[in-house]
């Protein structure tokens, strides 16, 4: 129900995203794609503003996280990335296992 969803519970990790403030990541991310790039990225201004000018890409890739409750799994990883900046607003999208 997407009523529970909005109320983030954490009994199912698959019912919402996690910020990198709620995670660590426990591996390399891997199956690295680029999903947009260029005028696709959406958010591109206020990337711009907060982190500076740059050739922005939202990437996504598969890794091993641990949640702030305790529990370890695979997840869907998304963020922004520019040349030489490195990876910014990290997120869970989804746990896989």
């Amino acid at each position: 129900m997407r009523g529970d969803r909005d109320r983030g519970r954490l009994d199912d990790p698959g019912d919402r995203s996690f910020t990198a403030d709620e995670v660590e990541l426990l591996s390399e991310i891997t199956s690295v794609e680029t999903i947009a790039s260029g005028s696709a990225v959406r958010v591109r201004k206020l990337l711009d503003r907060a982190y500076g000018a740059g050739s922005w890409r939202k990437c996504k890739g598969i890794a091993t996280v641990r949640l702030v409750d305790g529990f370890v799994g695979r997840a869907e990883v998304h963020w922004y990335e520019a040349h030489g900046r490195g990876r910014f607003d990290v997120k869970i999208k989804r746990m896989l296992s």
